[in-house]
């Protein structure tokens, strides 16, 4: 295996995990955006505020994309397993 097919895998792993893991991210920072506006509108100073809707965020999300992240997940350790046996040659 070539020092190029390392880089090209893990280069492929870190673009599946940001895709996986992108939608997940923006909920959480939008929600803690929204309610960090509303804190300060209101001057409600409560760090545990934040905590329920980005948890019902998350939720929502992995509920509408859950299945797509894992068809990506499972397509791409599919590859990763089925190229084995080319990169051991």
């Amino acid at each position: 295996m070539t020092p190029e097919g390392v880089m090209d895998i893990g280069r492929h792993a870190m673009e599946i995990t940001l895709l996986v893991a992108g939608p997940m991210l923006v909920t959480v920072l939008l929600i803690g955006l929204l309610v960090s506006i509303f804190q300060a509108a209101t001057q409600i100073n409560e760090a545990t505020l934040s905590f329920i809707p980005k948890l019902i965020g998350v939720f929502v999300v992995l509920m509408v994309i859950g299945p797509w992240m894992l068809t990506t997940l499972v397509d791409y350790m599919r590859m990763v397993l089925t190229s084995i046996p080319s990169l051991v040659n």
